[in-house]
């Protein structure tokens, strides 16, 4: 009987351990922000201009849609300032291909711009820089493949 009386405290002891260590974890888990992993920095390159009109399109048949988000807590920054620039299907820049637009309120946005050329020596890019109040200046490049369409960027900046 003794033996029983012992075994039983131990389970029970386990018991209490178990959940009070599990319950612990699961209130550390549960109270820790969630964190987005910041978008990958890229070159800015030569051909940067400040100042691009404002418009959500510089052409047609590559549509690149996300939100802009914060790495802090991957809350969304609504009015985010996006700036975009590539080449032309000839692989030149031109002001045609540039453009700057806001995040709406919830941080979306949508661009839509024609494929890019080749530059030499680079596969096809765009050139993407991101400001946000209270956020480090995002320079990124996107790379879509041949023939793709729709490409989904989420781009995410590191607080300051």
């Amino acid at each position: 009987m003794l033996h029983m009386r012992r075994v039983a405290a131990i389970w029970w002891a386990i018991l209490v351990v178990l959940v009070l260590g599990v319950g612990t974890s699961l209130d550390l888990a549960s109270a820790a922000a969630p964190m987005c992993t910041p978008t990958r920095p890229d070159s800015l390159g030569p051909f940067y201009e400040p100042n691009a009109p404002e418009r959500d399109s510089t052409g047609q048949g590559l549509n690149i849609s996300g939100i802009v988000r914060s790495a802090r807590d991957c809350h969304a920054l609504g009015g985010a300032r996006i700036e975009w620039w590539s080449a032309n299907s000839h692989g030149d820049y031109d002001a045609a291909h540039r453009a700057t637009q806001q995040a709406n309120s919830d941080g979306h946005y949508h661009y839509t711009t024609d494929f890019p050329g080749r530059y030499p020596g680079r596969p096809p890019h765009l050139h993407i820089r991101v400001t946000a109040p209270g956020h480090h200046t995002l320079v990124t490049q996107v790379y879509p493949q041949q023939a793709q369409t729709i490409l989904g960027v989420d781009l995410v900046l590191v607080p300051e």
